[in-house]
């Protein structure tokens, strides 16, 4: 067990770290860029976007070796600790906008919330093969149609009050597309079932194909959410909307059912109250509330000296690949 347990923590330090990285590639883009291939452009010239890309397929790659030796309702609540590690993240490198006792407590609760609700739930059974075209073919445009619906409601307006603008829109673009990541986890499963067939039967069947296409749309939505903004707005609607989503494709696609015991439903429902309850006193945490408003609402520049040659240059734009420092007092960079 502490094999599984220890490829699952590692799987979770690299997703985190990936999440971090894709922020801070993202977080300086131009508003005018979102849901545009010139924000594709723009990331693509950031090699810290290559670097966060490297630890999402590094998270990837442990979370496949844990399931390989591990049990999925024992490992999928351990890859729900990387809300844990993003938040650890946050406390080391944006000092100014201190992680709160508060935001730990919200950030335990739903991911122990999720986490129990997943072990408890045991999905078992079930099978690719029983998974019919017609099937996919549901269960994509269900998953697509819901990522597109909340992803349009991002892009509305929200009324006039601004500073709630960007924090209403990170958590949706992130739930929308955590909803692409649960398909595309399914679709990843699918095409696990042919690896033991060799390169032919995996090449000739339709699922690598549609994992390209299905995770360039999740990768997209994902960048955008990252962009709209910060960490502590988009990280929980990832972390918790794409193993739900998994799960409940498993039972609608693969036939896998969930326990039945009353007591382990009782515990879910706990379980689900917790989760709720993290999520509503996050939201309503200083961590969101003043990140949004630095981004929204940026302080203006102190006017230039008489007889300056020019300002100093940004050493953040000198380097517009590399992580950010710790913010300091009077600084002004899209927080984490």
């Amino acid at each position: 067990m502490t094999g599984e347990i220890l490829l699952a923590l590692t799987a979770s330090m690299f997703t985190a770290t990936s999440a971090v990285a894709q922020r801070v590639a993202a977080a300086p883009a131009p508003g005018e860029f979102s849901f545009s291939w010139r924000l594709v452009v723009y990331l693509v010239r950031r090699p810290v976007w290559f670097f966060g890309i490297l630890c999402m397929i590094a998270g990837f790659a442990f979370q496949l070796l844990a399931l390989r030796v591990g049990d999925l309702s024992l490992v999928q609540p351990v890859i729900a600790t990387e809300l844990l590690f993003v938040f650890g993240w946050l406390a080391l490198r944006d000092r100014q906008r201190r992680v709160r006792a508060r935001d730990w407590m919200a950030a335990v609760g739903m991911a122990g919330g999720l986490g129990v609700f997943l072990f408890l739930a045991d999905p078992s059974g079930g099978s690719p093969s029983q998974a019919t075209a017609w099937h996919w073919i549901l269960a994509a445009a269900a998953t697509f149609g819901a990522a597109g619906l909340v992803a349009a409601l991002a892009m509305l307006p929200s009324g006039p009050r601004r500073r709630r603008t960007a924090a209403r829109r990170a958590a949706l673009l992130s739930i929308s597309a955590g909803i692409a990541w649960g398909f595309v986890a399914a679709v990843v499963k699918e095409l696990s079932s042919h690896l033991s067939q060799g390169l032919v039967a995996v090449f000739s069947n339709w699922s690598p194909y549609v994992l390209l296409l299905s995770g360039a749309a999740a990768m997209f939505l994902v960048s955008n959410a990252f962009q709209a903004g910060s960490l502590a707005a988009t990280q929980p609607g990832l972390t918790l909307v794409d193993p739900l989503v998994a799960s409940l494709l498993g039972i609608t696609v693969f036939g896998e059912h969930l326990s039945a015991n009353p007591w382990h439903l009782f515990g879910e429902g706990v379980a689900g109250v917790a989760l709720v309850g993290s999520v509503i006193l996050l939201a309503r945490s200083p961590l969101i509330q003043t990140t949004v408003l630095s981004e929204a609402v940026p302080a203006p520049s102190p006017p230039a000296a008489d007889g300056a040659a020019g300002a100093a240059p940004d050493k953040g734009a000198e380097h517009p690949g590399t992580l950010p420092g710790p913010a300091t007092p009077g600084s002004h960079r899209p927080a984490l």
